[in-house]
Protein backbone atom coordinates (compact mmCIF):
# COMPACT_ATOMS: atom_id res chain seq x y z
CA UNK A 1 0.00 0.00 0.00
CA UNK A 2 1.27 3.62 -1.11
CA UNK A 3 1.84 5.96 1.97
CA UNK A 4 -0.51 8.62 0.79
CA UNK A 5 -3.06 5.55 0.65
CA UNK A 6 -2.61 4.57 4.24
CA UNK A 7 -2.48 7.90 4.88
CA UNK A 8 -6.03 8.54 3.76
CA UNK A 9 -6.76 5.08 5.48
CA UNK A 10 -5.81 6.35 8.67
CA UNK A 11 -7.75 9.64 8.48
CA UNK A 12 -11.22 7.19 7.35
CA UNK A 13 -10.59 5.21 10.62
CA UNK A 14 -9.85 8.21 13.09
CA UNK A 15 -13.07 10.18 11.78
CA UNK A 16 -15.49 8.70 13.99
CA UNK A 17 -14.19 11.23 17.04
CA UNK A 18 -13.32 8.03 19.34
CA UNK A 19 -9.58 7.78 20.68
CA UNK A 20 -7.86 5.05 18.97
CA UNK A 21 -4.72 3.12 20.22
CA UNK A 22 -1.50 3.18 18.39
CA UNK A 23 -1.25 -0.55 18.47
CA UNK A 24 -5.13 -1.15 16.79
CA UNK A 25 -3.89 1.92 13.78
CA UNK A 26 -0.82 -0.29 13.66
CA UNK A 27 -2.47 -3.50 13.56
CA UNK A 28 -5.35 -2.15 11.02
CA UNK A 29 -3.01 -1.44 8.63
CA UNK A 30 -0.06 -4.08 8.86
CA UNK A 31 2.53 -1.40 9.50
CA UNK A 32 4.86 -1.00 13.14
CA UNK A 33 4.08 1.15 15.80
CA UNK A 34 6.76 3.63 14.80
CA UNK A 35 5.52 3.98 11.51
CA UNK A 36 2.35 5.01 12.90
CA UNK A 37 3.82 7.66 15.06
CA UNK A 38 5.76 8.93 11.93
CA UNK A 39 2.62 8.78 10.17
CA UNK A 40 0.86 10.77 12.75
CA UNK A 41 3.14 13.30 12.96
CA UNK A 42 3.09 13.53 9.02
CA UNK A 43 -1.15 14.40 8.84
CA UNK A 44 -0.27 16.89 11.50
CA UNK A 45 1.80 18.53 9.57
CA UNK A 46 0.04 18.51 6.57
CA UNK A 47 -3.04 20.21 8.80
CA UNK A 48 -5.20 17.43 9.74
CA UNK A 49 -6.84 18.01 13.16
CA UNK A 50 -4.99 14.94 14.99
CA UNK A 51 -5.57 15.38 18.53
CA UNK A 52 -3.29 12.49 20.58
CA UNK A 53 0.36 11.25 21.77
CA UNK A 54 2.28 8.34 21.87
CA UNK A 55 0.75 5.85 24.69
CA UNK A 56 -2.29 7.38 25.25
CA UNK A 57 -3.95 7.32 21.48
CA UNK A 58 -4.91 9.70 18.64
CA UNK A 59 -8.39 10.99 17.06
CA UNK A 60 -9.14 13.77 14.41
CA UNK A 61 -11.27 16.40 16.11
CA UNK A 62 -14.65 18.47 15.20
CA UNK A 63 -14.79 21.61 13.57
CA UNK A 64 -12.18 23.71 12.90
CA UNK A 65 -12.77 27.05 15.45
CA UNK A 66 -10.84 29.97 14.85
CA UNK A 67 -11.72 32.38 18.03
CA UNK A 68 -14.04 34.35 18.40
CA UNK A 69 -15.52 32.96 14.95
CA UNK A 70 -17.00 29.90 14.53
CA UNK A 71 -16.29 28.75 10.86
CA UNK A 72 -19.19 27.20 8.42
CA UNK A 73 -17.35 24.48 5.92
CA UNK A 74 -18.82 26.55 2.97
CA UNK A 75 -16.86 29.63 5.42
CA UNK A 76 -13.67 27.26 5.89
CA UNK A 77 -13.73 26.42 1.74
CA UNK A 78 -14.13 30.07 1.16
CA UNK A 79 -11.34 30.87 3.08
CA UNK A 80 -8.87 28.42 2.14
CA UNK A 81 -9.58 28.83 -1.93
CA UNK A 82 -8.97 32.91 -1.52
CA UNK A 83 -5.91 32.26 0.52
CA UNK A 84 -4.45 29.50 -2.18
CA UNK A 85 -5.47 31.63 -5.10
CA UNK A 86 -3.74 34.98 -4.09
CA UNK A 87 -0.82 32.92 -2.70
CA UNK A 88 0.01 31.52 -6.31
CA UNK A 89 -1.01 34.58 -8.06
CA UNK A 90 1.80 36.93 -9.92
CA UNK A 91 1.33 39.79 -7.56
CA UNK A 92 4.63 38.93 -5.18
CA UNK A 93 3.30 41.29 -2.22
CA UNK A 94 -0.10 39.86 -1.94
CA UNK A 95 1.61 36.40 -1.92
CA UNK A 96 3.61 37.08 0.48
CA UNK A 97 0.60 38.53 2.07
CA UNK A 98 -1.16 35.33 1.79
CA UNK A 99 1.29 33.49 3.70
CA UNK A 100 2.12 35.75 6.25
CA UNK A 101 -2.36 35.27 6.76
CA UNK A 102 -1.55 31.96 6.90
CA UNK A 103 0.96 31.87 9.34
CA UNK A 104 -1.21 33.94 12.33
CA UNK A 105 -4.14 31.72 10.95
CA UNK A 106 -2.26 28.73 11.94
CA UNK A 107 -1.03 30.74 15.60
CA UNK A 108 -4.92 30.61 16.49
CA UNK A 109 -5.90 27.40 15.78
CA UNK A 110 -6.75 25.16 18.75
CA UNK A 111 -3.75 23.57 20.46
CA UNK A 112 -3.97 20.12 18.68
CA UNK A 113 -3.60 21.95 15.48
CA UNK A 114 -0.20 24.10 16.89
CA UNK A 115 2.34 21.94 15.46
CA UNK A 116 1.24 22.54 12.16
CA UNK A 117 3.40 23.98 9.76
CA UNK A 118 3.68 28.12 8.47
CA UNK A 119 1.11 28.31 5.31
CA UNK A 120 -2.47 27.34 6.18
CA UNK A 121 -3.12 27.08 2.48
CA UNK A 122 0.29 25.46 1.15
CA UNK A 123 0.19 22.02 2.27
CA UNK A 124 2.91 19.95 2.67
CA UNK A 125 3.45 16.00 1.79
CA UNK A 126 1.71 13.65 1.15
CA UNK A 127 -1.32 16.50 0.33
CA UNK A 128 0.77 18.49 -1.84
CA UNK A 129 -1.63 18.55 -4.46
CA UNK A 130 -4.80 18.77 -2.65
CA UNK A 131 -5.58 22.13 -4.47
CA UNK A 132 -6.10 20.05 -7.61
CA UNK A 133 -9.87 19.34 -6.92
CA UNK A 134 -11.01 22.55 -5.52
CA UNK A 135 -12.01 23.23 -9.20
CA UNK A 136 -14.83 20.45 -8.51
CA UNK A 137 -16.01 21.71 -4.99
CA UNK A 138 -18.70 24.03 -6.32
CA UNK A 139 -20.76 21.30 -8.50
CA UNK A 140 -20.29 18.43 -5.85
CA UNK A 141 -21.79 20.66 -3.25
CA UNK A 142 -24.63 21.75 -5.46
CA UNK A 143 -24.93 17.89 -6.45
CA UNK A 144 -25.56 16.67 -3.07
CA UNK A 145 -28.07 19.59 -2.20
CA UNK A 146 -30.19 18.61 -5.52
CA UNK A 147 -29.14 14.80 -5.03
CA UNK A 148 -28.03 14.78 -8.96
CA UNK A 149 -25.50 11.55 -9.80
CA UNK A 150 -21.55 12.76 -10.66
CA UNK A 151 -19.47 10.56 -13.30
CA UNK A 152 -16.24 10.93 -11.40
CA UNK A 153 -12.83 9.68 -13.24
CA UNK A 154 -10.32 8.41 -10.78
CA UNK A 155 -7.25 6.43 -12.07
CA UNK A 156 -8.49 6.46 -15.62
CA UNK A 157 -11.31 4.73 -14.23
CA UNK A 158 -15.43 6.05 -14.51
CA UNK A 159 -17.57 5.84 -11.37
CA UNK A 160 -21.52 6.61 -11.33
CA UNK A 161 -21.51 8.20 -7.98
CA UNK A 162 -24.11 9.80 -5.60
CA UNK A 163 -22.64 11.98 -3.53
CA UNK A 164 -23.62 12.40 0.15
CA UNK A 165 -21.10 14.05 2.28
CA UNK A 166 -17.85 16.63 1.92
CA UNK A 167 -15.61 16.42 4.37
CA UNK A 168 -12.48 19.44 5.15
CA UNK A 169 -9.48 17.71 6.72
CA UNK A 170 -7.09 20.40 6.76
CA UNK A 171 -6.10 21.15 3.38
CA UNK A 172 -7.74 17.98 2.13
CA UNK A 173 -11.13 17.35 0.93
CA UNK A 174 -13.04 14.03 0.77
CA UNK A 175 -16.67 13.39 -0.56
CA UNK A 176 -18.32 10.75 0.75
CA UNK A 177 -20.35 8.57 -2.14
CA UNK A 178 -22.27 5.86 -2.87
CA UNK A 179 -20.65 4.28 -5.81
CA UNK A 180 -22.95 2.68 -8.40
CA UNK A 181 -20.32 1.32 -10.30
CA UNK A 182 -18.69 -0.58 -7.57
CA UNK A 183 -22.04 -1.06 -5.34
CA UNK A 184 -20.63 -0.16 -2.20
CA UNK A 185 -19.99 3.09 0.03
CA UNK A 186 -16.59 5.04 -0.59
CA UNK A 187 -14.79 8.37 1.15
CA UNK A 188 -13.00 9.74 -2.23
CA UNK A 189 -10.18 11.95 -2.16
CA UNK A 190 -11.64 15.46 -4.02
CA UNK A 191 -7.60 15.90 -5.57
CA UNK A 192 -7.50 12.45 -7.05
CA UNK A 193 -10.63 13.25 -9.78
CA UNK A 194 -9.62 14.13 -13.09
CA UNK A 195 -12.94 14.86 -14.43
CA UNK A 196 -16.02 15.43 -13.12
CA UNK A 197 -19.60 15.55 -14.94
CA UNK A 198 -22.66 16.15 -13.49
CA UNK A 199 -25.41 13.65 -14.71
CA UNK A 200 -29.32 14.47 -15.59
CA UNK A 201 -30.40 11.66 -13.84
CA UNK A 202 -31.08 12.39 -9.81
CA UNK A 203 -31.20 9.59 -7.21
CA UNK A 204 -33.86 9.22 -4.47
CA UNK A 205 -32.81 8.83 -0.42
CA UNK A 206 -32.43 4.77 0.17
CA UNK A 207 -31.95 3.59 3.91
CA UNK A 208 -29.53 1.68 2.67
CA UNK A 209 -27.08 3.83 0.28
CA UNK A 210 -27.76 7.14 2.64
CA UNK A 211 -25.48 8.55 4.65
CA UNK A 212 -26.78 7.36 7.70
CA UNK A 213 -25.91 4.16 6.76
CA UNK A 214 -22.58 4.98 5.97
CA UNK A 215 -21.66 6.46 9.06
CA UNK A 216 -23.36 3.14 10.86
CA UNK A 217 -21.36 0.61 8.73
CA UNK A 218 -18.29 2.76 9.80
CA UNK A 219 -19.14 2.54 13.07
CA UNK A 220 -20.08 -1.32 13.14
CA UNK A 221 -16.72 -2.06 11.36
CA UNK A 222 -14.56 0.26 13.95
CA UNK A 223 -16.55 -2.15 16.63
CA UNK A 224 -15.52 -4.81 15.13
CA UNK A 225 -11.79 -4.36 14.62
CA UNK A 226 -11.54 -3.25 17.93
CA UNK A 227 -13.28 -6.25 19.35
CA UNK A 228 -11.05 -8.43 17.21
CA UNK A 229 -7.82 -7.34 18.89
CA UNK A 230 -9.03 -7.99 22.49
Amino acid sequence: MRRADRLMQLVQILRDGTLHRAGDLAAATNVSLRTIYRDMETLAASGVPIEGERGIGYRVTAAITLPPLNLTMTELEALHLGLLAVGQGQDAELSAAAETLSNKLDAVMPEDRSSAPPGYSFAVYPFADAARGFQYLPQMRQAIRTRQKLALILDDEERIVRPLQLDYWGRLWTCVVWCETGKDFDALRVDQITDLRVLPSLFVDEADKSLSAFNAQRHSQSENATSGRK
